[in-house]
């Protein structure tokens, strides 16, 4: 079986490290190198133990272009566009960026979500990830945008845990601020709302509804839990249908006629969906792994279908449960 050379840029932060634990056992993935000027030269499994006996690579701070067949960018916000001016990739190497930096679709990058997005993804060679928050909250709105139930301002509210910011510490993101805490931060601002809007219009030409978003810091480590709701005249059995017909041949997507919790999402690659009708609302919660369906899962997703692949190669992952 001929296997695809790839390497990851940015492979010692937190999306970098749970893409290099998802690479090493894609059966289709030939890791050449992980790149991280700052741990050149160390062992993965040293910055990444849990590595140990899965990998003997060391980190590189050299770039090696020729021969690569996939590159993923694991780059800071902001960085990844010198990084591809200084060391331009062959035109055929499949670029997954995981950076917030090409996700308006410029310089020739495709919007990675797969549910959305799959034929553009299936021949792209440039593709720009989605953000972990615009990933469950596109996922828990998408079949009701695209069916026009949403005309009015729409009230969101998702939590985070403290992975989502990455591995620098803030004070933010720091165990004794974390430990027992929740607070609030870019109420109704943040950044991933212009990617959901963009594919909002996209669905639905014309779509211009307020996305009231209030996002919370979670004192746990991984996942996102999404809340949204909307006013629906339908009853639920109506929206149940629509729901499951959008994602019908959506592997990760699913929806449960049951209530969910984060742990069945939790180290999986899976965005779990539950509907209620309440008081002449449409709820709707989503659930994910923030570095896995929000991060470097779908980022192999992706990979899986740039390379025609089955979708589900190297992601079938077991939930955390309890």
């Amino acid at each position: 079986m001929k296997k695809i050379k790839t390497a990851v840029i940015g492979a010692a932060g937190y999306t970098g490290g749970e893409l290099l634990r998802l690479l090493v056992h894609h059966p289709h993935v030939d890791l050449v190198y992980a790149h991280s000027n700052s741990q050149k030269g160390k062992k993965v499994s040293d910055l990444h133990p849990d590595l140990i006996g899965d990998s003997e690579l060391e980190f590189t701070g050299e770039v090696i272009v020729e021969g690569i067949e996939a590159v993923f960018l694991a780059l800071p916000h902001g960085a990844t566009k010198g990084f591809l001016e200084q060391h331009p990739f062959r035109k055929n190497t499949v670029i997954i960026d995981l950076s917030t930096d090409f996700r308006n679709e410029s310089n020739g990058f495709v919007y990675g979500l797969p549910e959305i997005n799959k034929e553009k993804i299936k021949t792209a060679k440039r593709i720009a990830n989605p953000g972990c928050f615009a990933t469950g909250i596109q996922l828990a709105l998408a079949p009701a945008v695209a069916a026009g139930w949403v005309n009015q301002p729409v009230h969101i509210s998702g939590i985070t845990g403290s992975t989502g910011a990455g591995k620098g510490l803030s004070e933010t993101t720091h165990f004794s601020y974390r430990s027992g805490n929740m607070s609030v931060y870019k109420l109704f601002t943040h950044q991933h709302l212009k990617e959901i809007k963009q594919t909002f219009g996209q669905i639905h030409p014309g779509f211009d509804s307020e996305l009231l978003f209030v996002p919370y810091r979670g004192n746990f480590t991984r996942g996102i839990w999404v809340t949204a709701y909307l006013p629906f005249e339908g009853d639920l059995l109506d929206a149940l249908s629509i729901y499951e017909s959008f994602y019908k041949d959506a592997p990760f997507t699913h929806i449960s006629h049951i209530d969910i919790d984060l742990k069945q999402a939790v180290n999986t690659n899976k965005c779990i969906l539950h509907l209620q009708k309440e008081k002449g609302q449409l709820v709707i919660y989503s659930a994910i792994d923030n570095l896995l369906k929000g991060a470097s899962g779908q980022a192999v997703q992706n990979f899986n279908l740039a390379f025609g692949l089955d979708e589900r190669s190297g992601l079938n992952l077991k939930s955390i449960a309890f």
